[in-house]
């Protein structure tokens, strides 16, 4: 399979009278806003007449007011908003083809030679056919005089870009689908309050999510939710479910747990082929064990709500990369659609990935389980694997003592630094449980550098983690304070205790704390064991990772936060917000919660900014206030300039936009630290910690001397573990050292910098059909006049303009919005 990786971006107007639409179909999901929202800004920008086809194929067919104009508004306050706001709809007119007649006439009365479309397979294989007809349906047009001859040269090629909106996340081709993330929020929000319920009542739920043909939600979910037991279509359970059942959730209530949680696909099926329902199951358990059981049916809920902050910047960058597509295309380019591979944006060819998709169904038909999650990608197969590492029936028997730790094996130890970050708590859980299966024993070292050289280490028993993977902050406790000139001491301890192996979980400090322990080899040979960090820090400030542990489910909840405090100015004249996020010196935050939030400027230390520019962006938020726009959200990240503060920055809004808007300040604090984790933090902590033992291991059995004692002297035996595109990559500390500016502690490369062109452009007021360039206050004085005479606002954009002119333009501005 073929992939263009996409291109940079392309000048503004570079395809100027352009006819480009956008449609939703099939089912909805979370995120298709954010994705149309950006297909419009993207083609206004580069100069396209952008349409909505509202009601999908049906309202292409039917035509008429179903085909708008969008204009730059038109997509304004949508980005948070769940569902699509131009609608979805089954169509059976455009099956046949007289519906795809009318459809491409309509098209080419607007001159609409390029579609975005966004929907599942069968949405995407129909647009398909629809270009492949394009030359013959025109010539049948114009044969009938329904179309003109100009009409059909103009318009002789139809160029399509897909987009995957679908919460089931079962198209090949592309790591997560729009709707996907959102969805999984739905579901853990609901897996968390039952767990409450259930409890406190010693009960057993079963909860069924959708996924008809793709088991995916319902396997991140049981993976996120220390579920005790899955059913999925793609790996049906043993012939004898339902003993092996039985005896888990025995297993399970028999080491102290009050509750049981039951995770099933709608589309579960048995190895027969025949499906396996929650009614069946809830017999099973009822029959066998007579405890209280009970289901749960969360159906469209899952579809509801507003999308996750990862889904607005899916369909952020999705919806801009396919307008690219379309503008780069030619008559001999192939359909795409646009997908995530790991953290990039990539165009594959539409129709592989459409027939890989079948190849799963037919493989689930052929009962070739294997097959089927082979091919459902490598992101599903590791989630399998790890559920089930997670959730053996049994572990091996002797691997444990009456305390539940284990007799034999490496001593391994894990320990924090650093602020605490969600997710923390689920990677513990799995490292202990990944050693103590293999029968190492674990040592918890509790409060960081301070508890480890206190002594404060305790031994980790299977049933110490449990209910972790769903708890926010760090339970073993984490400072910021860095070893420092206590090497020895640490030394002693490591020692004393026996420990072959250190995991560190923490942000910026954990990976200082671990390159000191590495550097401190030659003095202390105690160090000399398998030193591993797995990154975990909001800020996602660490070398060597594209993620962090935290980092999403603080953007998660700024954006949120973002959210209720523009609603809370519902109904107030124009306002505008600007809020501080922490993050240090690394902007990364500020960025993607801009991005995720449809803020109107972000501010961040790695991109220097001026008075000029604040000043410009001022005059591009009157622009859009006096154009009905009603609020505004300008973020700053919390070290982004020493002189222009966050109190500044309101400052100057709340002066300069008298008599226009007012403004209002926030600094988020801490709060952006809590809550509960997010799936992707759950599921993040719960695999690298299971890539990390496994590492460790490996280093342990290489580097072990006859008589038992570690020798890693190698810089390769002390790394971090990181997310490099869709890899997990361990990467020596030693030569992260180079990659890392120590001075703001941040890396020397980032690649969410390369999100900032795609903020501004989504962002501001900067892009008409007829481009106008104001240099000077004559040209402006020309351009209010014209306003006043016609009673209206066009969109224009100053270019370069004078600080000693400004107030004047602005006076002019707040007078021409304030009269009648």
């Amino acid at each position: 399979m073929t992939e263009n990786t996409g291109s940079k971006f392309i000048g503004r107007g570079a395809h100027k009278g352009k006819g480009i639409a956008v449609f939703t179909s099939g089912g909805d999901s979370q995120g298709m806003n954010a994705a149309v929202r950006a297909v419009v800004r993207m083609g206004i920008y580069l100069g396209c007449k952008v349409y909505f086809i509202r009601e999908g194929y049906q309202g292409m067919v039917d035509g008429g007011e179903n085909i708008m104009e969008a204009n730059w508004s038109s997509v304004s306050c949508i980005i948070h908003k769940g569902g699509t706001i131009i609608g979805s709809a089954r169509c059976k007119d455009f099956r046949e083809k007289a519906g795809r007649l009318k459809a491409a006439k309509n098209l080419v009365q607007r001159g609409i030679t390029n579609l975005v479309v966004i929907g599942g397979d069968g949405s995407l294989t129909g647009a398909d056919l629809f270009r492949q007809e394009w030359g013959t349906l025109l010539d049948e047009l114009l044969k009938t005089n329904e179309i003109t001859a100009e009409q059909r040269d103009k318009c002789k090629t139809l160029q399509i870009a897909g987009l995957v909106g679908s919460i089931d996340n079962d198209f090949c081709g592309t790591d997560m689908t729009i709707g996907t993330d959102s969805a999984l929020h739905r579901i853990i929000e609901a897996v968390d309050c039952i767990v409450s319920t259930a409890y406190s009542h010693q009960r057993t739920f079963i909860m069924e999510v959708m996924g008809r043909h793709c088991g995916y939600l319902a396997l991140v979910a049981a993976l996120t939710s220390e579920a005790d037991y899955v059913f999925i279509p793609e790996s049906p359970p043993p012939e004898d479910w339902q003993s092996k059942l039985c005896e888990k959730l025995e297993q399970e209530r028999s080491v102290g747990q009050r509750l049981n949680i039951i995770i099933v696909s709608e589309g579960a099926i048995d190895r027969n082929g025949d499906p396996i329902t929650a009614e069946q199951i809830r017999k099973v358990v009822v029959d066998n064990l007579n405890q209280d059981t009970r289901i749960t049916v969360l159906g469209h809920v899952q579809r509801g709500g507003n999308p996750s902050a990862f889904d607005r910047v899916l369909g952020c960058r999705m919806g801009a990369e396919a307008v690219m597509a379309l503008m780069e295309a030619n008559e001999n380019t192939e359909p795409c659609v646009i997908s995530l591979d790991g953290n990039q944006a990539v165009r594959l060819p539409l129709m592989e990935c459409v027939k890989q998709t079948k190849a799963v169904a037919q493989a689930l038909a052929d009962k070739q389980w294997d097959k089927a999650v082979q091919l459902r990608g490598k992101s599903f197969m590791r989630n399998l694997e790890t559920y089930k590492l997670l959730t053996r029936l049994k572990p091996p028997k002797d691997a444990f003592d009456d305390r539940g730790h284990g007799k034999e094996g490496y001593t391994m130890a894990v320990m924090h630094v650093g602020a605490p970050a969600c997710g923390m708590n689920a990677a513990v859980r799995s490292f202990v449980r990944n050693c103590i299966y293999r029968g190492d024993t674990v040592l918890g070292i509790h409060d960081g550098v301070e508890g480890f050289i206190a002594g404060n280490i305790k031994n980790m028993s299977w049933s110490d983690v449990t209910g972790w993977v769903s708890v926010g902050g760090a339970y073993l406790g984490t400072k910021r304070t860095l070893p420092g000139n206590r090497l020895g001491l640490i030394a002693s301890r490591i020692q004393e205790f026996g420990i072959q192996a250190i995991l560190i979980i923490g942000g910026f400090e954990a990976y200082q704390a671990a390159l000191q322990f590495s550097e401190g080899r030659d003095q202390h040979p105690a160090f000399c064991i398998p030193i591993m960090v797995i990154p975990s820090t909001i800020s996602n400030n660490v070398p060597g990772t594209e993620f962090s542990l935290g980092c999403d489910t603080a953007l998660n909840e700024i954006t949120e936060i973002c959210d209720r405090i523009r609603q809370s100015a519902q109904g107030t004249k124009r306002r505008v917000f600007v809020i501080e996020t922490m993050g240090g010196y690394c902007g990364y935050l500020a960025t993607l919660a801009g991005l995720a939030g449809g803020s109107d400027a972000a501010y961040i230390y790695e991109e220097k900014f001026t008075i000029k520019d604040l000043q410009q962006d001022v005059y591009h938020m009157a622009t859009k206030m006096s154009e009905g726009v009603q609020r505004g959200l300008i973020l700053r990240n919390e070290k982004a300039s020493d002189n222009y503060n966050t109190d500044f920055i309101y400052r100057l809004y709340s002066e300069e936009g008298k008599g226009l808007f007012s403004a209002r300040m926030n600094v988020l604090g801490h709060m952006q630290q809590g809550g509960s984790p997010t799936p992707f933090d759950r599921n993040l902590g719960t695999k690298m910690a299971a890539k990390a033992v496994d590492w460790i291991v490996c280093q342990l059995k290489n580097n072990t001397e006859l008589d038992g004692t570690m020798c890693c002297s190698d810089p390769n035996t002390a790394c971090l573990l990181g997310i490099i595109k869709r890899q997990y990559k361990c990467t020596s500390l030693a030569s992260l050292k180079m990659q890392t500016n120590f001075d703001q502690r941040i890396p020397k490369d980032q690649w969410w910098l390369k999100l900032r062109p795609l903020l501004r452009i989504l962002a501001k007021h900067d892009s008409t059909y007829e481009e106008e360039d104001i240099t000077d206050s004559k040209e402006l004085a020309k351009k209010l006049s014209d306003l006043r005479r016609r009673g209206t606002l066009v969109e224009f954009e100053v270019i370069e303009y004078r600080a000693d002119w400004l107030e004047s333009q602005m006076t002019k501005i707040r007078k021409h919005v304030s009269s009648p």
